[in-house]
């Protein structure tokens, strides 16, 4: 490490006075302007990480569904997953330092750490759209090239393509090409050989409209559709060259507000869906032929795709264990139905993506999805070997084409972390494959009514939780008045957890109707209100 370079490159990145964030599941998020010397410190962190590793790590600018003007990062682990919690810590310290302490940090890391700064280090850079992003790439670039790391620019991505292409690179290419025409290959190949098995193949063009969110999606998918089987024809809107990313648009729009996005024009029966400004989030949605909207959660997509795979696997007769990993947001009535109706193993875990994918990988086969559409499917080792070696040698024609299905499977999914493209894609193969229309699918349950509150306080630390989120340890007194409103309610639960960014609690409230549902979700927030120490005026009906 040569001390000086790092006085003189870090001076052009200097840090706001008094600013302090916090590395969580999304990395660092905020305002771009306050992020260039994040941005650079993030730089050299990827390198400490690269060697302590031995492996290529990622940098993803990006804030997500966050409004247009913010901007984060975020650190991808050598086989695409998150960066591990004890360097979220190192993340937080760097980006927090003072400049006088900078070397002295990175040489703390190190010995913690057992870096060894003599190893070549790598690191993958990709960005999304915003207007701040290319700018504070090259804030990553300066922090990388001072500690002497290599690097790759892939330039415009999604988020889930960065995460590809790190495990194919660390993979040696066993996970695929690390290039984006080898992921749009890999996927569009599988895609093509599944619905080739549909009923329908060949005859009928099957419609799809996405909304981009004003995001990557938009440019990504445009270049993949080249790649497409011609019976697939899908229409972009908010494509980002008209309106700003995320703005009344995006999977969190629909999901958080219950309707269409602006910019897309729904007929009846249509089937729609929504990918997030970073596409690694979808929702699904249409409209009956009431005009009435109804929204394809993630829940509805864990259990498609839950259904599809427990037929799969019965029929190539191997005992291959498959769960379903799920967070106290999921709908009550769709645990039940996984559970009595499919008899599908549920885990329910803390929220955030790396508890999801963390228990997911305990399974053969783990299947996860957050509410919002963030999720993927994870095949063990072993399982991934079995079903690949029966489409090959399995004798039984049944359990071979079975075999390939669920090969084909495999290549569709982006097992490193949620990804809309790679979704989309599975969950249009699936209703192609079960010939199922929009409208048959959103009938396999009925979601319980609900509602999310969320309520200002002075410090969201006051509330502790466990039982993965479902149960408030403090403080005293708010579990049981909880507990005593639930009981008034049929079919109901309640939870109360605090936000991982901001000094609110957020609340879940269903019952068997909207009004019992919006009438408890009141009532906790009022005990939250007064055994949490609300701010403000207390919560109104």
């Amino acid at each position: 490490m040569d001390p000086e370079a790092l006085r003189r490159y870090s001076a052009l990145h200097p840090k706001p006075a008094g600013l302090a964030l916090q590395y969580g599941t999304a990395g660092f998020r905020t305002k771009a302007e306050q992020l260039d010397h994040v941005m650079f410190r993030m730089g050299l962190l990827a390198v400490l990480r690269s060697r302590a590793v031995g492996s290529t790590i990622g940098i993803m600018v990006t804030a997500s569904h966050n409004p247009e003007e913010d901007n984060g990062v975020k650190l991808v682990d050598p086989l695409g997953e998150m960066l591990h919690p004890s360097w979220e810590e190192y993340a937080t310290q760097l980006a927090n330092a003072e400049e006088q302490e900078l070397q002295k940090i990175i040489i703390d890391i190190c010995q913690k750490a057992a870096v060894n700064q003599c190893k070549e280090a790598s690191v993958f850079i990709g960005r999304d759209t915003r207007p701040s992003s290319e700018k504070l790439s090259q804030s990553v670039i300066d922090g990388i090239s001072v500690l002497g790391g290599r690097y790759h620019d892939y330039g415009l991505v999604t988020t889930p393509q960065l995460h590809y292409m790190v495990c194919c690179q660390n993979t040696q290419g066993q996970y695929g090409k690390a290039t984006l025409q080898g992921y749009y290959e890999k996927l569009s190949k599988a895609f093509t050989e599944l619905i080739k098995q549909s009923p329908s193949s060949g005859q009928s063009q099957r419609h799809l409209k996405i909304d981009c969110a004003n995001g990557i999606g938009a440019l990504k998918l445009s270049e993949m559709e080249p790649y497409f089987p011609k019976e697939v024809l899908i229409h972009l809107y908010n494509d980002g060259t008209k309106e700003k990313l995320n703005h009344l648009c995006g999977a969190d729009f629909v999901k958080v507000h219950q309707k269409p996005p602006r910019g897309l024009n729904m007929k009846p029966h249509e089937r729609c869906c929504s990918f997030d400004g970073d596409a690694d989030r979808i929702v699904y949605y249409y409209k009956d032929a009431t005009d009435h909207f109804h929204l394809i959660d993630g829940d509805k997509i864990a259990i498609l795709i839950s259904i599809f795979l427990k037929e799969l696997l019965a029929k190539v007769g191997q005992t291959l264990k498959m769960a379903v990993v799920q967070t106290a947001y999921a709908n009550g009535n769709s645990t039940r139905y996984l559970e009595e109706t499919l008899k599908v193993p549920v885990h329910c875990v803390k929220t955030g993506v790396k508890h999801l994918h963390h228990k997911a990988q305990e399974f053969d086969v783990g299947i996860y999805f957050e509410a919002n559409g963030h999720g993927t499917v994870l095949f063990s080792k072993a399982a991934e070997t079995k079903i690949r070696q029966l489409a090959k040698e399995e004798k039984d024609s049944e359990r071979r084409e079975a075999a390939k299905v669920l090969e084909n499977f495999i290549d569709l999914i982006n097992q490193t972390v949620g990804d809309a493209v790679s979704d989309m894609l599975v969950i249009e193969a699936i209703l192609a494959l079960k010939g199922l229309t929009v409208e048959q699918w959103d009938a396999i349950y009925t979601d319980l009514p609900n509602r999310l509150l969320k309520v200002q306080v002075a410090d969201r630390r006051v509330i502790d939780t466990m039982d993965a989120e479902r149960r408030a340890v403090t403080p005293p007194g708010l579990q049981e008045k909880i507990d005593a409103l639930v009981k008034k309610y049929k079919l109901s639960r309640a939870f109360v957890r605090p936000s991982g960014t901001e000094d609110v609690v957020r609340i879940y409230a269903e019952a068997d109707t909207q009004e019992n549902a919006d009438a408890l979700a009141h009532e906790v927030s009022l005990a939250v209100y007064h055994l949490a120490g609300g701010k403000g005026a207390p919560p109104q009906p």
